[in-house]
């Protein structure tokens, strides 16, 4: 389509508010769906964390117990408690199965996608305004694009089908950041509002940047908190508005919310467990975590460039440029703006302190920085925003289009990157003895050469409109270019990666189910695999040693006097290292690489 046709064709959506607003709940819906919903409860829960969570939430729905959370028979102090609300609502609502554990996170994920849309759209909204034009093709353009960057970045589709915290806690954090940037924009237009009586309330997008926050806290901890908390304090100290902002939030009324909302469990949960929670949640947590290497999550400082790179890929291309050409170094500059015109300058304040404060903390993990991604998808949206047509004779300035030009060949490369180490994906990735086979059947299901094709594919589409100056496309290619990728190709291996990892632990934890005695233990060797615990619906005792496995069979177990045997789930060569001779149990079942067998006791 011509520049002039897509002007047309949004001026007249601009000028019709209900098809406009019909077709945007469209396209998030058709958006959300491909990212966070298809085939969302298909796949069984992947070990090691999804089934702890999965469990932890099982076992508060049926004990009635919303306060400690518990997994196999222990407390589970790692995160507070509202994604286990979350999820056990949800099996209240849909039955315990994957669907349930997933759909928080799906939900929270399309929430932050679908406030990134209207907060994108409703700031070149005010832009317009305040310039005096109407150019509804260039602000739905826009949001259209925040939006699908938003939900068709790697990293947030990853997390956004998980049944674990992380997104829960960017849905929480980045809405209360985008709530926030409505609040202050907004009360630019109302100053009469802060001088009424009533008014020691804060107003209603404050309000939901409290609450937001006060779920933050009770997702994950202080992080809620003082993250949010770090990034808006150094976005208004830069704009040298701290004080006046801070008395237009109401900021002690909103300590009060934030408290009044998160507070009364932390204080049951510490009535109920003391010290046991403190040290745990607190100490080990959250300052070691931050502070300490935990659980060999050890990395360079480089890292987290390395996770935007190929977690915001492939529009990780047009971020330098995106921060560059905010020129956030020219504070007059800025603080001249009106405040509806800061977005670009907020997003890069959140995506800088997200960033940095992970990059500081010692411990690291890909998902410490899923944050940052819908603040990465405005930057990127927002650059995009001056290519996109606003009048038919617009020329794009030689020093914009040069460095956008070099980015796009940066996009050229990393997608042409991607396409070949796709291909060569069977080789690379690393042996997995709960999937001894899955390399080879990888290989002969023809994914990798899928993917390649799909990639390099776009490495040269892209390159063509570089080189034909068709600037305009180059997104619609990357987006297309991931949906294809994730349709095809991600889906279709997730599945094959289910079949030989996870469905083999699912089909023997039925069996145990089924053969399992009165008073009979569990017993799981080698490997610590949660999603036993959640399809058993039974306490398992997970033994990593097969040295302490053995003594424990001898000894330990008979003196237990529950049953008469014990039933040992593991790989085959453990039964071996455990000194147990096929003389010495009876074999129920085998699946993949593991197998079941009965141990009866010599008394």
């Amino acid at each position: 389509m011509s520049i002039r046709v897509w002007s047309q064709l949004f001026g007249n959506i601009g000028k019709r508010p209900v098809l406009a607003g019909s077709l945007s709940i469209l396209w998030l819906a058709v958006v959300g769906w491909i990212a966070f919903f298809w085939h969302l409860g298909d796949v069984g829960l992947i070990d090691e964390t999804e089934p702890l969570f999965a469990e932890a939430s099982r076992q508060m729905y049926l004990t009635g117990d919303w306060i400690t959370p518990f997994f196999n028979g222990e407390t589970r102090f790692d995160k507070p408690a509202l994604i286990y609300w979350c999820q056990a609502i949800a099996y209240a609502i849909l039955g315990v199965n994957e669907w349930a554990v997933r759909l928080p996170s799906a939900i929270a994920a399309v929430g932050v996608m679908s406030l990134v849309f209207y907060t994108v759209q409703w700031h070149l909204g005010k832009e317009d305004a305040l310039e005096q034009v109407f150019r509804p093709h260039r602000r739905w353009l826009t949001a259209c694009l925040s939006a699908a960057v938003t939900g068709l970045a790697p990293e947030m589709v990853v997390w956004g089908r998980t049944g674990v915290s992380d997104m829960l806690l960017t849905g929480c954090m980045a809405s209360a950041l985008l709530c926030f940037f409505l609040g202050y924009a907004s009360s630019e237009e109302k100053p009469e509002a802060r001088r009424q009586f009533l008014s020691v309330f804060p107003s209603g997008w404050y309000v939901a940047f409290y609450v937001l926050v006060a779920g933050a806290t009770l997702t994950k901890g202080p992080v809620g908190i003082v993250l949010p908390g770090l990034i808006i304090a150094a976005f208004l100290l830069y704009l040298g508005k701290l004080s006046q902002v801070m008395r237009e939030m109401r900021l002690a009324s909103g300590v009060l919310i934030v408290f009044g909302l998160a507070l009364p469990w932390y204080v049951l949960v510490i009535w109920r467990n003391g010290w046991s929670y403190i040290n745990s949640f607190f100490g080990y947590h959250n300052l070691e975590r931050f502070t300490e290497v935990v659980n060999g999550h050890k990395a360079p400082w480089y890292f987290y460039f390395l996770v935007v790179l190929l977690g915001f890929a492939p529009y990780s291309a047009y971020l330098p440029l995106a921060i560059a050409r905010l020129k956030f170094w020219q504070r007059k500059y800025w603080g001249l703006k009106a405040r509806s015109q800061q977005l670009g300058l907020f997003a890069f304040f959140w995506f800088a302190g997200v960033f940095g404060f992970f990059t500081i903390a010692v411990t690291k993990l890909p998902s410490y920085v899923l944050p940052l991604m819908p603040a990465a998808a405005i930057l990127v949206a927002l650059l995009w925003s001056d290519v996109f047509p606003q009048k038919d004779k617009t020329r794009l300035s030689s020093s914009f289009l040069l460095p956008l030009k070099w980015s796009g060949w940066l996009n050229v490369v990393l997608v042409l990157a991607a396409g070949i180490a796709l291909f060569y994906a069977p080789r690379l990735i690393g042996y997995d003895p709960a999937a001894p086979e899955f390399r080879q059947i990888l290989q002969q299901s023809g994914l990798s050469v899928l993917a390649a094709v799909i990639w390099l594919a776009c490495a040269a589409i892209l390159a063509v409109l570089l080189v034909r100056r068709r600037l305009l496309a180059l997104m619609a290619v990357n987006l297309l270019g991931f949906a294809l990728f994730m349709i095809f190709v991600l889906t279709p291996a997730l599945f094959l990666i289910d079949t030989q990892r996870q469905l083999p632990l699912r089909e023997l934890s039925a069996i145990a189910v089924q053969v399992q005695k009165p008073k009979e233990e569990l017993v799981m060797v080698g490997f610590k695999k949660p999603s036993v615990v959640f399809y058993t619906r039974r306490p398992v005792n997970f033994i990593k040693s097969s040295a302490v496995a053995g003594i424990y069979l001898r000894k330990d177990a008979p003196q237990k006097g529950q049953a008469s045997s014990v039933l040992v789930l593991a790989q085959p060569k453990k039964f071996v290292e455990m000194g147990l001779q096929p003389s010495d149990y009876q074999s129920l079942a085998t699946s993949g690489a593991y197998a079941l067998i009965r141990v009866p006791f010599q008394r």
